[in-house]
């Protein structure tokens, strides 16, 4: 059983970038597409960034497009995501995901982590 440890998030102030990680125990990424949603105060949670394992392909929504950057390393078994720019917007529980498909942009994942909470201060 794969499971998901998020860790990296924290108390911020506007403007300011993060890097969010992901390590996976029990097997690899390898094969699995991978990508990143949150939960913002009183939403429901929504999908952020995704890459697709078969060609490095990512999608973001579009709220963070050219302010974050989804990425892997195979190597150390992680996933992270690279947040710069940050506003008040972006606080939230972020989940790291895995498993499942990413097609026509949209990405539904079989795996969840625990979420880590990140806070921008304005």
């Amino acid at each position: 059983q794969v499971q998901l440890v998020e860790s990296g998030g924290r108390v911020v102030r506007a403007g300011d970038s993060l890097r969010l990680s992901c390590l996976a125990s029990g097997r690899t990424f390898s094969g699995y597409d991978i990508g990143w949603f949150r939960q913002r105060p009183r939403k429901e949670r929504e999908f952020v960034a995704a890459m697709r394992w078969s060609d490095g392909r990512t999608y973001y929504t579009d709220s963070v497009k050219c302010r974050f950057t989804i990425s892997r390393d195979n190597a150390k078994n992680a996933v992270y995501l690279q947040m710069n720019s940050l506003n008040a917007e972006d606080t939230a529980v972020y989940y790291c995901a895995a498993g499942g498909s990413v097609y026509n942009g949209r990405y539904i994942p079989n795996l969840w982590g625990q979420g880590t909470q990140v806070t921008v201060s304005s």
